[in-house]
């Protein structure tokens, strides 16, 4: 029973990296090529809301490499039997870079908007309207191509964070366009700047933190360690439990290891199956490894004596 999990758990992994492979991939050269375009654009303008939009693109660019990058690094996973969980991290350490790269790009903007604001250059509007309009078409084109993936994996979830904030930035810059030629408000431009770096960073920090959760192994933020432990606990046949861990490998890969202690005569297959149905079914746990221990096996004695370790 524990191969099902263990085997089920890492196809599904592949399966929904492999969905949204191809779409991060068309994502890739579609705002690669629109990079070009914008930066061109925000250094012919002189506008920062159109350049600080070219950094969330330069961003993305390099955001959507890294994901599918380690989304087909992740495909090999049965070339080195060395690595036993395979190359799923990837994706996550992907994310991490992801979140390091908007906050920078963030931080330059709001940087950049404060020069500004003290000495507001001229802006061409009209081509500016232009070139945002476009970006708007191509970020509308990539975020539904990746919203579906976005609760699935926190590698598309990365990817489609910047395209979000892209997507806003451009209606910002369409927005600081048409004021810009209507009145001749230079300010707007640094403010959109602002809005857009603004914008960014909370969500660019929500990103970060749960990569990081993944990396050090905390538990998932909506699982009950409390509540899992007495749910074993209560198992019939089980005296103690302990070494009670519980991590999140990847996205949609949810990971956890017990030992549980018999009392005499308890039978070691029930008790596992059990086990293994409420980690599943209750918790999620879809790859779960469970050490059973017999009544006087030292780590139960040990467990018996209270210093279990979760």
């Amino acid at each position: 029973m524990s191969e099902d999990h263990t085997h089920g758990s890492a196809a599904n992994v592949r399966q929904a990296a492999g969905k949204y492979k191809h779409r991060l991939l068309w994502s890739f050269w579609v705002i690669g090529g629109y990079f070009i375009v914008e930066l061109v654009g925000g250094l012919m303008t002189n506008s920062l809301a159109l350049l600080s939009d070219a950094g969330h693109m330069l961003t993305d660019v390099l955001g959507l490499g890294m994901a599918v990058a380690a989304i087909r690094a992740a495909d090999r996973v049965k070339r080195d039997p060395q690595k036993t969980f395979g190359l799923y991290r990837l994706e996550i350490l992907a994310a991490l870079a992801n979140a390091v790269l908007l906050f920078g790009v963030a931080l330059y903007i709001l940087y950049e908007a404060i020069e500004r604001f003290q000495k507001p250059p001229a802006v061409l509007g009209a081509p500016m309207l232009f070139v945002a309009i476009i970006g708007l078409a191509v970020n509308l084109l990539v975020f539904f191509w990746l919203r579906g993936g976005a609760s699935e994996s926190i590698n598309v979830e990365g990817a489609y964070l910047e395209v979000l904030a892209d997507l806003l930035g451009s209606v910002g810059v369409i927005v600081a366009a048409v004021v810009i030629q209507a009145t001749g408000f230079r300010l707007i431009d640094p403010i959109f700047g602002t809005v857009i770096g603004v914008f960014v960073l909370p969500r660019t920090w929500r990103l970060a933190r749960k990569a990081i959760r993944i990396l050090i192994q905390a538990a998932p933020p909506d699982l009950d360690i409390k509540a899992m432990h007495a749910a074993l606990e209560n198992i019939d046949g089980v005296c103690a439990i302990h070494d009670l861990h519980a991590w999140t490998l990847t996205s949609g890969m949810e990971i956890c290891s017990v030992h549980l202690c018999l009392q005499e005569g308890a039978e070691t297959a029930s008790v596992l199956k059990t086990a293994q149905n409420i980690l599943h079914d209750q918790f999620g746990m879809n790859h779960p490894t469970i050490q059973i221990e017999p009544e006087g096996f030292m780590h139960c004695e040990q467990s018996n004596s209270g210093t279990q370790n979760w």
